[in-house]
């Protein structure tokens, strides 16, 4: 089974003529998906970017964050597990090469989990294993994904 995502990106050019490097374009564009509200993007801040906009690499890393909670709530139904709360806060490594190159080296998810039944604990912890197994984006990186999980009960 195949599933088709379509985004469509728009940028306009602000460079004067008289400018001839790259580093005078100005790295801020728009995204739409259809029927969805426009979203605003630029480089990161560190990329001449501007760091009131969201970038490829918060974006990234928000998708990971996002598709691991929902594999994991998947898994956590799958097992009768009850989530009460899910919260992360998650850090992503990028190292840039001398080249200008660049690439995550790790993805490090501190999803901390609220449940219901204290005999669940170790099983809810263990579900964030089979998680990551299911996990769309997670799937598609070439960088590890690791977690960092924690469990109690309310």
């Amino acid at each position: 089974m195949k599933h088709l995502f379509k985004a469509e990106l728009n940028w306009t050019s602000t460079k004067k003529e008289e400018e001839t490097t790259s580093k005078f374009y100005s790295k801020s564009h728009q995204i739409k998906i259809e029927g969805k509200p426009v979203l605003d993007v630029s480089a990161a801040k560190a990329f001449k970017g501007d760091p009131e906009l969201y970038n490829p690499e918060d974006l990234l890393l928000s998708s990971l964050v996002s598709c691991h909670m929902m594999s994991y709530l998947y898994v956590c139904s799958q097992n009768k597990i009850e989530v009460l709360e899910y919260s992360d806060n998650a850090e992503a490594t990028l190292e840039v090469s001398e080249n200008g190159s660049g690439r995550f080296t790790e993805v490090r998810l501190k999803p901390k989990v609220k449940i219901s039944n204290p005999d669940q604990i170790e099983l809810a912890l263990n579900l964030h294993f089979k998680a990551n197994q299911l996990c769309f984006i997670a799937n598609s990186c070439n960088f590890p994904v690791l977690h960092e999980a924690s469990c109690e009960v309310i």
